[in-house]
């Protein structure tokens, strides 16, 4: 019972334990152990049968109900470890040597039926984790020199192409050639609805570019077709797919300790050295008081075991492996307790507009050609440019402009260069061209903005538009406004997280101040910060972390910054980038903003019953200690000491059945 004395990583124990009868051994071990004890018990006080009977049954007990525990504890001294098997081992051989063979029965089989019915608790826990990594199906239907053949998910490459057929698994992440269909995607993103996908339009472009392929051609692996025949292309091997991530950081996160766990080992290491000066003190009692050495060893051996900390070693783990479990089958990657509970203690979230609040699909709205040039103009360098780059709005324009130009032929661009959170410049036929906001203008020499321009830009900002300036060499063609409309599911949303107890919401945003305060106003949000660069956000995090936690919304790409100086970074859409898996601490898997409320409500939740598990541990040893010290039996000891370990691993298995 040391500072040792904790899971491994997320249990009292790492609870491996086989055996001639499969998983349920040591469970089946137990009960033979109780049969024993209850055979013995009953020969010995119902019938005259010699003595050596009874006595036999309860050795024969002991060997059972020992078996483990004599296992673990060897275990543990061989690495050093003094845990609260060897202090079970030891309580019972005590009891044995001191002729009390029944009640030392009772102990080891009080003690070896809590850990296997604690070991079944919590492998459903992690049973519930690893039930995500069977979802893919281990072989596929797969195209190779022309024939159908079916090989191990493990030997796909990039590049080929598997059939799926209706209602079955998708074996790899990829986008569709061929076909359409609904999927499934519940098991990755937590999506309630089949999604419609279709193939997609250009699959150059998708091969070249395949982390920006757009949710209706994507595909993830252990997702569910639908009623239509399916080829995808693969475009991640079966060890690199998002489900395989998903998989790997969520055991990960298993081995984070959250605050309250560091809380507890700082706790157990005064609190165990403690209760083993108590228990010395204990043994020469009889030098003190009139009793016998025989007294004072069962009484010390009774508060060992009765303020051995198993069940505060065990309350926080379980809470967290039930939570982040939970949270993966919603669509919700949780990476760890730290991150779960700072989520349910949170009083602020801040949201970046584009793509979180907002679709993220901005459509151009506005043309406005400068004096003497044509749009047609305008928008084909517009075009050429930004079709070179992946910000949302670049691909916008791209996209619009592409459709609005028809079969025009646009001029090549080349040396695209970004200039983050203000736009971007390249050159066509020699000259520069420069594409942004309107505050790019006039500063770090660039020829600032005509007096007519300014104003075409003001107009577009008041109707709520986000604006970007054209400039080619040393002429302004013009300027182009966009609009991003709010998700549906945004004022919802907000709605509902107010109900949970956020207290202040705000919108951070690059984009003009009347514009964020325009998508602000139409979402229900407090505040809005408009205006802003990407290290003016980061800026903005500090400064409200600095007055309370907050947690920090967006892509997880170009947010990154802002997110890493939250207190909780949450990306959206995080399946289908690898960036926003990796940098945040709690990754919404689907596009879907109303899976946030789904979150903090979990959070919550969790912290309540870690705190509720604190109260039961702590208060469960601060009880038995007096009461074994004033003469309760190590029988009844173990049995309210196991029904409590017990009873804080089932309280937190309440967390895997947790609904909105």
């Amino acid at each position: 019972m040391t500072d040792q004395a904790r899971p491994e990583p997320n249990g009292r124990h790492d609870h491996a334990h086989g055996g001639i009868c499969g998983a349920n051994t040591e469970l089946i071990f137990a009960l033979l152990c109780g049969a024993l004890l209850a055979i013995g018990f009953a020969l010995e006080k119902l019938t005259n049968t010699p003595g050596w009977i009874p006595l036999a049954c309860y050795v024969a007990a002991y060997l059972f109900g020992g078996f483990f525990t004599l296992r673990e504890a060897i275990d543990n001294l061989r690495h050093k470890r003094f845990e609260i098997d060897t202090l079970m081992l030891v309580a019972a051989v005590g009891a044995a040597a001191l002729g009390a063979w029944a009640e030392g029965a009772l102990l080891l089989f009080l003690f070896s039926l809590g850990h296997s019915l604690e070991n079944y608790a919590m492998g459903r826990a992690k049973r519930a984790i690893e039930a995500l990594a069977e979802l893919a199906p281990q072989t596929a239907l797969v195209r190779r020199d022309g024939e159908l053949v079916e090989l191990p998910v493990e030997q796909l490459v990039v590049g080929d192409t598997v059939v799926v057929k209706p209602d079955e698994r998708l074996p790899a992440d990829g986008f569709i050639v061929k076909g359409t269909t609904s999927i499934d995607q519940a098991p990755v993103t937590g999506e309630s609805m089949p999604v419609d996908k279709r193939p997609v339009p250009d699959e150059t472009a998708a091969r070249t570019r395949s982390d920006t392929i757009e949710a209706p051609y994507r595909v993830f692996a252990g997702t569910i077709n639908g009623s239509g025949l399916i080829e995808v292309e693969v475009t991640r091997k079966s060890n690199e797919t998002t489900l395989a991530r998903v998989v790997e950081l969520v055991s990960e996160a298993e081995t984070r300790q959250s605050p309250t766990q560091r809380f507890t080992d700082r706790f157990e290491r005064v609190f165990v050295p403690s209760v083993l000066l108590l228990t010395v003190v204990l043994l020469f009692a009889w030098v003190v008081i009139d009793e016998p050495f025989r007294d004072s060893f069962y009484r010390a051996m009774a508060v060992l075991v009765a303020a051995s900390p198993c069940a505060l070693a065990i309350a926080t783990p379980s809470a967290v492996l039930s939570g982040v479990a939970r949270a993966a089958r919603g669509g919700v990657l949780v990476k760890g307790g730290g991150p779960l509970e700072d989520l349910g203690s949170l009083k602020a979230i801040a949201f970046d507009k584009t793509g979180t609040l907002t679709e993220g699909r901005p459509r151009i709205t506005d043309i406005l050609p400068a004096d003497g040039v044509d749009e047609r103009d305008l928008l084909a360098v517009a075009v050429a440019v930004e079709r070179l780059s992946d910000h949302p709005l670049a691909r916008a324009i791209a996209k619009d402009g592409e459709e609005r130009l028809g079969e025009i032929k646009l001029p090549a661009a080349t040396d695209l260069t970004s200039l983050t959170g203000r736009g971007i410049t390249a050159k066509i036929d020699g000259e520069p061209v420069l594409i942004g906001k309107a505050e790019m203008f006039g500063t770090d020499g660039i020829a600032p903005l005509s007096d007519a321009m300014r104003d075409a830009i003001a107009r577009l900002r008041d109707g709520g538009r986000t604006t970007m300036v054209v400039r080619h060499g040393e002429r302004d063609l013009g300027a182009i406004g966009l609009m991003d409309t709010p998700r549906a599911a945004a004022k919802d949303t907000i709605a509902r997280l107010h109900a949970l107890g956020i207290t202040r919401m705000i919108m951070i945003s690059g984009d003009n101040q009347k514009v964020a305060e325009a998508i602000a106003r139409d979402v229900g949000l407090d505040e809005a910060w408009g205006d802003l660069l990407p290290e003016d956000k980061v800026e903005a995090i500090r400064k409200l972390r600095g007055e309370a936690k907050v947690a920090m919304v967006g892509d997880g790409v170009n947010d990154a910054p802002a997110m890493a100086n939250a207190t909780v970074g949450i990306a959206m859409g995080a399946a289908g980038s690898d960036v926003a898996l990796e940098t945040a601490d709690v990754a919404l898997m689907a596009d879907d903003l109303a899976h946030l409320p789904f979150a903090v409500g979990l959070s919550r939740k969790t912290r309540g019953i870690i705190r509720q598990n604190l109260v039961v541990s702590l208060g469960i040893v601060g009880f038995l200690v007096p009461a074994t010290i004033l003469g309760l039996g190590i029988g009844p000891a173990v049995m309210i000491h196991e029904g409590s370990t017990l009873l804080v691993v089932f309280n937190a298995l309440r967390l895997l059945a947790y609904r909105q």
